[in-house]
């Protein structure tokens, strides 16, 4: 398949698929501690360091105002917390409250079966190609304005 436009459909699909199949995933595994997934992904954004809305969202490839809600549903369960944004005095930061850490620690067992599956069906180096490719291929979408 040299045809670019092909090659564009091909990729996009199959990020599509690959994309369900990730959040049939972390359906799974989150459902049982009482997270969804997309709860699961925004308090993932910020188990290192608190970001803002806007930046969960950068970082997540999903929209403000789609991290706004959930971030105000996990404050209201007691699974984040905001805090003052010294760089903004508009634009809280959001961190997980010790129990919204627990509920993903609970996730840990699951996640790191699913990992060793993964990496002994595709090979640790395959696998870090993949990562590689699906990298940059990310990079150049952000690189070329896409409007």
């Amino acid at each position: 398949m040299s045809d670019p436009g092909e090659l564009l459909s091909a990729t996009a699909l199959t990020a599509f698929r690959l994309n369900g199949q990730f959040m049939e995933v972390a359906e799974g595994l989150a459902r049982p501690v009482g997270l969804t997934a997309a709860w699961w992904q925004v308090l993932g954004a910020v188990l290192k360091q608190p970001l803002p809305v806007a930046g969960i969202a950068r970082v997540m490839g999903m929209t403000r105002q789609g991290v706004q809600r959930i971030a105000d549903l996990l404050v209201e369960k007691g699974l984040a917390e905001y805090l003052p944004n010294p760089a903004h005095r508009r634009a809280k930061l959001l961190r997980p409250t010790p129990e919204g850490m627990a509920a993903v620690k609970k996730i840990d067992p699951g996640h790191r079966d699913l990992a060793e599956r993964l990496a002994a069906e595709l090979g640790e180096a395959e696998w870090a190609a993949a990562l590689q490719a699906l990298t940059r291929l990310s990079a150049a979408l952000d690189a070329i304005e896409l409007s």
